[in-house]
């Protein structure tokens, strides 16, 4: 993360296109089934539908073994503090907090939980950022 390549990310081709329409189709898909269960969309919704879709992305792009090897390895340690907001978000919503103000404190849990698994595992010798 020591230096971003802002103008590479910014870059828009046709296949960022093709990237984002897939993408998008995939979280619509899921957005029109919790209209009708909200068990099966948070089943889809807990399947790392975005990692792996970002994986394919990387090797339709002839990324490495090793950068997804990391990439996934990278999702598992930061899947692990978004755990707790949900959580805490349905315990906030049923206590009568408005939701804007129950996520809004639920992404500033998160974020502080982020940089304390990333203290944590540090000791540990897993660099995450």
């Amino acid at each position: 993360m020591d230096k971003i390549p802002w103008q590479q990310i910014v870059a828009f081709g046709p296949k960022d296109f093709v990237k984002l329409l897939v993408t998008a189709l995939v979280i619509l898909f899921v957005t029109k089934i919790q209209v009708f269960s909200d068990k099966l969309s948070a089943l889809l919704i807990a399947l790392p539908l975005t990692s792996l879709v970002a994986m394919c992305w990387m090797q339709a792009e002839k990324q490495s073994a090793e950068r997804i090897a990391g990439h996934a390895e990278g999702t598992f340690w930061f899947v692990l503090p978004t755990l707790p907001m949900f959580l805490i978000l349905p315990w906030m919503l049923r206590s009568g907090w408005n939701f804007w103000a129950a996520l809004g404190v639920n992404c500033l849990l998160t974020a502080g939980f982020f940089w304390l698994t990333v203290l944590i595992l540090k000791r540990f010798g897993i660099n995450l950022m």
